[in-house]
């Protein structure tokens, strides 16, 4: 008996819920790309970026990817996409992290040389997803024009979807990104002193 109320119960929370969702998914009649911004202090914002490269992959889309700030090991998404997938429109800016840097007008000058090749891709019709992986820290740090950066993400190819990740960057960024996710820091391996682990965290 008391099985029979929790599987009505449960269909009764699942009828409310299906109605809900369709209903949501009736009023959103709009067709064009998005913008995404993942940040936040946590794990997670680039795996998910690249997750989406996988889906778009999956689809026969075109794709591109221009990463900011990378240190200057190989990551298995490089190795992944210069091996298995050589079409992908892929640039890195190719310095390693600011803190190893330690050169501000260094740093500045690449990001420049790298704006370039993201203001391209951001003007191509045939790329149905461009990932500007680590761009919150050009704003962050100053190394790029903010409104230069937003005006390129609003007058992207109306088909064409962009995702953003990195920490900070801004209430500007997030004003313009239809989407933004925040991943939470609430534990971390590292901090435990475990080493970073090859194919899990690069």
């Amino acid at each position: 008996m008391a099985d029979d109320k929790k599987s009505q119960k449960h269909k009764t929370a699942m009828e409310k819920q299906k109605v809900s969702v369709d209903s949501s998914i009736e009023a959103a009649s709009l067709e064009r790309g998005v913008s995404i911004l993942l940040t936040g202090n946590g794990k997670g914002k680039s795996s998910s970026a690249f997750g989406m490269v996988i889906r778009s992959l999956g689809y026969g889309y075109k794709v591109g990817i221009i990463q900011f700030i990378k240190g200057e090991q190989l990551s298995g998404e490089e190795i992944f996409i210069r091996e298995q997938h050589p079409e992908i429109d892929f640039y890195q800016m190719g310095t390693g992290f600011t803190w190893d840097t330690q050169d501000r007008s260094g740093d500045i000058a690449a990001a420049e040389k790298t704006w370039v090749e993201a203001s391209r891709m951001l003007q191509d019709k045939s790329l149905h997803l461009v990932i500007l992986d680590e761009l919150t820290y050009m704003l962050a740090y100053d190394y790029l024009d903010e409104a230069m950066i937003i005006d390129a993400i609003k007058n992207r190819p109306s088909e064409q979807s962009v995702v953003v990740t990195g920490r900070g960057g801004g209430s500007a960024i997030r004003e313009v990104c239809d989407t933004v996710s925040e991943v939470q820091d609430k534990k971390h391996a590292f901090a435990a002193g475990v080493k970073a682990r090859k194919g899990v965290d690069f």
